[in-house]
């Protein structure tokens, strides 16, 4: 069924022509607060400063039931191909990404999924004796990551927010950007005789990432070392870079697992193990785990992944707003939203759906964010006051990581942080009124608030798989393929093309007619003397060249 045939988006539709106003007076009280909220595995979900009411939330419930987004999410985290546009050459293959975390209860039984469980398991259990034998050995201090998209974005953003549960004295570093002085900055902070790479490549031929693990081998041979012993890799079986000879040692990652959602296999596991130990990513993996049986619960009371996707849906296809917020007030999340960018846009930045038809309706919003509070004294200003309604889905934590706090004028730090937090839901909601119109807050802007106990290692586990999931949900009620990414491909295509035409130009043969035209033109402009300051000439009194 196509998403705006469905009898429930018919009626919301009519719904949103007069949905509810929280700058109304008297609209948002207490009670709304207390009553409108998901709640499950110690985190709560707040969504009564959002623009619905009971009856909107039992019609998403309808287009939810109608779109059989259960038997979707059962069909994904079972290993069903679900990966795949009908009658067209796809990628068609499995989803499975949370069987990469599927070691504790309620373990899923089907034959896919519980063989994936085992291989990955085993991924476990030879990193487990790697780290120890690093430990014990205490030959590295430093661990370099290299990869880009899903394998830097994802482990990035959540050893950031595990930082303070670092053991020892490791420092970490993640190298993306075929940028060389990306590279350089790092090389000249470090002890290369004490330095584990972990380069990350699934087909092990990643341009970018091969550049940069070249980078570095020339560095540890310059530095007289054998980079075979200092590099690690984690790829796919057989790939170029699956190697005993070429490398210390290799973990496996599969095609089912998309890059964006490979943070809870060896994607992220072994830089996270290296910095934070085996105890803590078990209990990382142990949260996402978790989280990902809840979204296989009815009640969206406590389907938390699938409250927010409903509400996601509201604000982007009835309510017509096209982009949504992720903040954080938590420095540690500091990179958190910039993954949940690839994982959300990637996924569902779609125009057809799984039959290979034009959609007729919005997909994937626009999705960007930084942490609070610094947020407030930058892009605050628009979402208050300016002529664009952004949704916001706001993190924040009951207790802070490290333990360490200040009484200042009778509250904490941790205390100033929660009262920003609420507040700014609270402002977006209710506006203020003013006779002077540039102290005017219109308010009833759209917000929602993911509350938990502390910024931890489950913790963290249980927000990254809520976001995952939520992402395959509304992809479920578009009818989409959320799980390829054939977007990203052109741009690599017409990359390849210029960089031939480098190559070329450096060898100085000739630029054939049929070469990238387009490209030349780019790089006859690196030539202009007007790029090296060489025409510029001088400046008059007026203030002209």
């Amino acid at each position: 069924m196509s998403f705006i045939d469905s009898k429930a988006y018919k009626k919301l539709s009519k719904m949103a022509e007069k949905p509810v106003d929280l700058s109304k007076e008297g609209e948002l009280t207490p009670d709304r607060i207390h009553h409108m909220k998901g709640q499950a595995l110690g985190m709560k979900l707040f969504y009564g400063t959002e623009r619905v009411d009971e009856k909107v939330m039992e019609e998403l419930y309808a287009l939810a039931s109608e779109m059989k987004v259960w038997d979707k999410m059962d069909a994904m985290q079972s290993g069903e191909v679900i990966n795949k546009i009908e009658g067209q050459e796809s990628e068609n293959r499995m989803v499975l990404h949370t069987a990469m975390r599927d070691f504790f209860e309620h373990k899923n039984e089907a034959k896919p999924a519980a063989e994936a469980a085992k291989l990955a398991y085993a991924e476990v259990e030879k990193l487990r004796k790697f780290v120890a034998d690093c430990d014990k050995q205490g030959r590295f201090k430093e661990v370099v990551q290299i990869g880009i998209g899903g394998s830097d974005l994802g482990p990035k953003a959540i050893y950031l927010s595990l930082e303070a549960f670092a053991h020892g004295n490791r420092r970490v570093h993640f190298l993306s950007n075929v940028d060389p002085d990306d590279a350089a900055h790092i090389l000249q902070d470090i002890d290369l005789a004490h330095t584990l790479v972990v380069v990350v490549s699934k087909s092990g031929s990643t341009l970018e990432t091969l550049t940069n693990e070249q980078f570095f081998r020339s560095k540890f041979e310059e530095a007289g070392l054998n980079p075979n012993e200092h590099i690690a890799s984690v790829t796919g079986k057989g790939s170029p870079m699956d190697d005993p000879s070429k490398y210390l040692a290799s973990f496996y990652m599969w095609d089912y697992v998309g890059g964006r959602y490979s943070v809870t296999s060896m994607v992220g596991c072994v830089t996270l193990a290296m910095s934070l130990g085996m105890d803590h990513v078990m209990e990382f993996l142990k949260g996402a785990s978790h989280m990902d049986k809840i979204a296989l619960e009815k009640d969206f009371h406590v389907n938390l992944p699938l409250l927010s996707a409903l509400l996601g849906v509201w604000n982007r296809n009835f309510l017509k707003l096209p982009t949504h917020a992720v903040i954080p007030y938590s420095n540690a999340m500091l990179r958190f939203p910039a993954h949940l960018q690839q994982c959300d846009m990637e996924s569902n930045g779609k125009r057809i759906d799984k039959m290979g038809r034009a959609v007729e309706h919005d997909t994937g919003p626009i999705i960007w964010g930084e942490p609070g509070t610094n947020g407030q004294h930058s892009f605050y200003q628009l979402i208050h006051q300016g002529t664009t309604t952004v949704p916001v889905e706001f993190i924040g934590f009951r207790e802070n990581q490290y333990g360490v706090d200040i009484n200042v004028k009778g509250t904490f730090s941790q205390e100033k942080l929660l009262s920003n937090l609420f507040a700014q839901s609270i402002g977006l909601a209710t506006g203020k009124h003013s006779d002077n119109p540039n102290k005017e807050f219109t308010g009833n802007r759209p917000n929602r608030l993911l509350l938990a106990e502390k910024c931890d290692p489950y913790t963290v586990g249980k927000i990254l798989s809520y976001f995952e999931n939520k992402v395959a949900f509304q992809g479920f009620i578009w009818g989409i393929n959320s799980f390829d990414q054939e977007g990203v491909q052109l741009g690599k295509v017409l990359a390849n093309q210029i960089i031939s035409l480098f190559d070329k130009k450096r060898k100085g043969e000739a630029i054939e007619e049929d070469d990238f035209a387009l490209g030349q033109a780019y790089l006859d402009e690196l030539d202009d003397p007007a790029l090296h300051g060489e025409d510029m000439g001088s400046m008059d009194a007026a203030g002209n060249w």
